[in-house]
């Protein structure tokens, strides 16, 4: 059934905005969740938080009236909060609900609702020239940054489901937006550098990237290993650090700050089995723990490092942010204390199920297939499971 499909409840029922439900989790308020979607759907991908009591009842359940076996399967909330994929099913189930004396109120356009959320916070422990800020997806955890300095700036990593955003915020800030960094062709996530090429910002991709079949490369500007853009007074370096891809490309900014895409993040490293799958990913491993050895670790502890991706088991920075200095990665993080067999082998052990869609993602982000901003919006539904663990992988 579409959202439209379902009747007006007779009891009115109130809606909480996505916006006002990741705030509630975010503060540690206790949030108790009825998903209404199907069950399927519910495994892939629903809200977590340490905070959070989630059960999931499909909506269809609800359309014969509500008798007290069913009551029992719903959980019991201040209110409870009903949420479905759109909108319109949990509106419907809350008020069913209402009318047995349930305190109830549902989320405001469904996951939908939620997978829009995409916020900006400073890194302020940045000590680069101009400012950095990281854009956070709680739905998906993909995270990107924007570093703006006199009157320019440039993105890294961004999505094109969001290109307009981009360009809001630089205009906001008075800036002109001059560049668009790609870590690597993702596999979570459709790229946003060829949407903002098309608006007149200089897209730029991976040069170790392109040999993996990108249709596109002549389009923009390709970044080797040691290429250097300016960006107001800040500099931007590209680091090649193969392993998470065979493409895969840091970019140092400000001497202060590296946006090491998916090669490493505050809770765990990458996954070395997205290109080559299965196969392949012993070797990738392999060159991984060399990037991460002799290029990655090499660089000074104050560094602070930022990845394009986030999990559940990631802790925020003080300033909220998703981020760390390396010199605390190097102390916290074990993996990165082992010898090559011994990470290799810990990579490979636990690696989650790979993101969803990926297959169409990569192909779109090769430029073998096109996607509009509706459809990449909806591709990226769902966790982006890049990470080699399911876990974190630092210590207390």
């Amino acid at each position: 059934m579409d959202a439209d499909d379902f009747p007006t409840p007779e009891e009115p029922v109130d809606a909480i905005t996505p916006e006002e439900l990741r705030r509630r989790i975010e503060d540690g308020k206790e949030v108790t969740i009825l998903d209404t979607r199907a069950s399927g759907d519910f495994e892939e991908w629903h809200i977590e938080g340490e905070s959070v009591e989630i059960e999931n009842v499909p909506y269809f359940e609800f359309l014969d009236g509500v008798d007290e076996e069913l009551l029992e399967d719903v959980p019991v909330g201040e209110p409870v909060v009903v949420l479905c994929a759109k909108g319109g099913a949990s509106e419907y189930v809350a008020g069913t609900l209402a009318e047995e004396g349930r305190e109830v109120v549902h989320l405001e356009d469904g996951m939908n609702g939620w997978a829009s959320i995409y916020e900006s916070v400073e890194v302020e422990n940045y000590d680069g020239p101009g400012t950095l800020v990281q854009y956070q997806r709680p739905s998906s955890g993909c995270l990107g940054y924007m570093v703006y300095d006199d009157d320019e700036a440039a993105v890294i990593d961004p999505l094109q489901a969001f290109t307009d955003r981009y360009l809001d915020d630089a205009a906001d800030l008075g800036v002109e937006l001059t560049y668009a960094f790609d870590t690597h062709i993702h596999a979570d996530h459709v790229s946003g550098v060829r949407a903002l090429d098309e608006e007149g910002v200089t897209g730029v991709i991976p040069e170790e990237a392109v040999d993996r079949g990108v249709t596109y490369a002549d389009e923009l500007q390709t970044a080797a290993d040691g290429d250097t853009f300016e960006v107001g007074e800040v500099t931007i370096e590209t680091l090649y650090t193969p392993g998470h891809t065979s493409g895969m490309t840091s970019y140092l900014v400000g001497e202060s700050f590296l946006a090491t895409g998916d090669g490493l993040f505050v809770e765990s490293v990458a996954r070395p089995d997205l290109e080559e799958g299965d196969d392949g990913a012993p070797d990738a491993a392999r060159q991984l723990y060399e990037t991460l050895q002799e290029r990655v670790l090499e660089l000074p502890d104050d560094v602070i490092v930022g990845g394009a991706h986030t999990s559940d088991a990631a802790e925020p920075a003080a300033d909220g942010t998703y981020t760390a200095p390396l010199g605390d990665l190097r102390e916290e993080m074990d993996p990165l204390t082992y010898d090559e067999a011994e990470f290799v082998e810990t990579v490979l052990e636990d690696m989650p199920p790979r993101p969803a869609n990926y297959e169409d993602i990569i192909a779109t982000n090769l430029g073998q297939r096109e996607t509009d901003e509706e459809e990449a919006f909806t591709l990226e539904l769902g966790p982006n499971n890049c990470a080699a663990s399911q876990g974190s992988m630092t210590s207390d």
